[in-house]
């Protein structure tokens, strides 16, 4: 069989369009008109589930990880809407965060706005920047706004308010109406001056008009360049990437859920790498993850949708070209879905198991410069396996710094060597600290599901 990555370099997939052995990096120079935030090329996300992260579930029950998160090597913190939640017609004892009663009011589950600007501001002590969940599409029955301006929502065929399709504990918002977009605008510029964020994650980017994010962006990047996390996939919603700086790759996240549980064929997977690789503008990249909040309560945790592969799937998630993401509790590892709208804490054990492997791999993210998210220089090129189909070799380059990630996606140990000419210096691998010397005949040898990461 020909290699997984002899694939993506030399060959055809499906409909036979051959893909250039270009370097991935330099594919695609569409601009945006935005000025991004330059910190965004290494940072990593850390999702914060305030509501279970601790017995208290509060802002200043969370502050007391912070210094172990800044260990681990977490640069960016999320944070899952702050905002009030609705009582209307909610769902379980405590609600969606993501029905929002007031844009500009603190969920007081979680503390007082001053101990949500107190938490930002130790974060940004301790180098961490901060972005917060933006819900622009709905809010909850009880907003605010359905009392002072119900003029500011979609309505039925009956005259009342459009619930969002298949769910039942919000309403939609009405794009056609100026008013709304000024306040809407309004109520992010408050959480930028007053609480001093970096950036939003926005929750259902793609079903909010482009031109919207295109006027927020542009009025809201005035107090400083800030960090935009679309919730859509550039596959999808190709046009948002102009505002978005890095978009979720769900894609790629159901096509790796497939080929460990259904089919095991490596092309299904360089397609998905190829689609992006045409799609994503050079300045902005996929975020790679392999659980979210919505992941994990809904459809499983990693090791319910990947099993052995999963940690294999974490190394390239942050290894690839593009920024990842790890939620609330991997560290440990969790094995528990976690409840969305009731109190259900993470099985916190004292051991943090996985802490020290997650610290190795956002530390050289952050720090080895072949690690860019978005950089025209530096390179990203896969290397073909001709021995072995399961094999998924890829080097990151910049100048003469080097990372070489080998992961083996199958049950079946193995022994190959890369291409020649494709590697040749001193590395250091990752997690063993060993050293070896790369020459063209160099053999390497990974166990089931094994990953290696070597660097200089």
């Amino acid at each position: 069989m020909i290699g997984i990555a002899a694939v993506l370099i030399l060959g055809c997939i499906d409909s036979g369009s051959v893909i250039s052995k270009n370097p991935i990096s330099q594919r695609n120079s569409m601009s945006s008109n935005f000025k991004r935030a330059g910190w965004r090329n290494h940072t990593n996300v850390y999702e914060v589930n305030i509501r279970q992260y601790t017995p208290e579930g509060s802002f200043n029950a969370f502050a007391k990880q912070l210094p172990r998160l800044k260990k681990m090597g977490v640069e960016t913190l999320w944070f899952m809407p702050v905002t009030a939640i609705s009582k209307e017609k909610r769902q379980g004892s405590l609600g969606s965060y993501y029905a929002v009663s007031d844009y500009t009011a603190i969920n007081p589950e979680f503390g007082t706005l001053d101990d949500f600007k107190n938490l930002v501001a130790e974060a940004h002590g301790m180098g961490f920047k901060v972005i917060i969940d933006w819900v622009a599409n709905h809010t909850g029955w009880d907003h605010v706004w359905t009392k002072s301006h119900p003029d500011y929502y979609e309505k039925d065929s009956s005259g009342g308010f459009k619930p969002a399709p298949g769910m039942a504990d919000i309403i939609e918002l009405d794009y056609n109406n100026p008013a709304m977009v000024d306040d809407m605008i309004a109520a992010m510029q408050f959480w930028v001056k007053e609480c001093k964020i970096d950036g939003f994650r926005c929750d259902l980017a793609s079903w909010v008009p482009l031109v919207f994010w295109q006027k927020a962006r542009s009025l809201l990047d005035k107090h400083k360049p800030l960090f935009w996390l679309g919730e859509f996939d550039p596959l999808d919603s190709p046009d948002y990437m102009d505002v978005f700086d890095v978009a979720f790759t769900w894609t790629w996240m159901h096509k790796t859920e497939d080929f460990y549980k259904k089919q095991r064929d490596p092309v299904l997977l360089l397609d998905v790498l190829k689609k992006y690789q045409e799609v994503l503008p050079a300045e902005t990249s996929g975020l790679f993850f392999t659980s979210n909040h919505d992941e994990n309560t809904w459809n499983g945790t990693e090791y319910e949708k990947y099993g052995d592969m999963a940690k294999a799937l974490a190394v390239f998630s942050c290894t690839w070209k593009g920024v990842p993401l790890v939620y609330s509790g991997q560290e440990l590892p969790n094995f528990k879905r976690l409840k969305f709208f009731d109190k259900d804490t993470i099985a916190w054990t004292g051991k943090f198991e996985l802490q020290e492997f997650y610290h190795r791999l956002l530390s050289l993210h952050s720090s080895h410069p072949a690690l860019a998210s978005a950089d025209k220089h530096a390179e990203t090129t896969i290397l073909p396996i001709s021995t072995d189909s399961s094999i998924l070799a890829y080097m990151r380059k910049k100048g003469d710094r080097e990372v070489l990630v080998l992961l083996n996606l199958s049950p079946y140990p193995s022994k190959f060597t890369l291409p020649p000419g494709s590697i040749s210096g001193n590395f250091k691998e990752l997690f063993s600290g060993q050293k070896k010397v790369c020459r063209p005949d160099s053999q390497f040898e990974l166990p089931q599901w094994g990953y290696k990461v070597y660097f200089k």
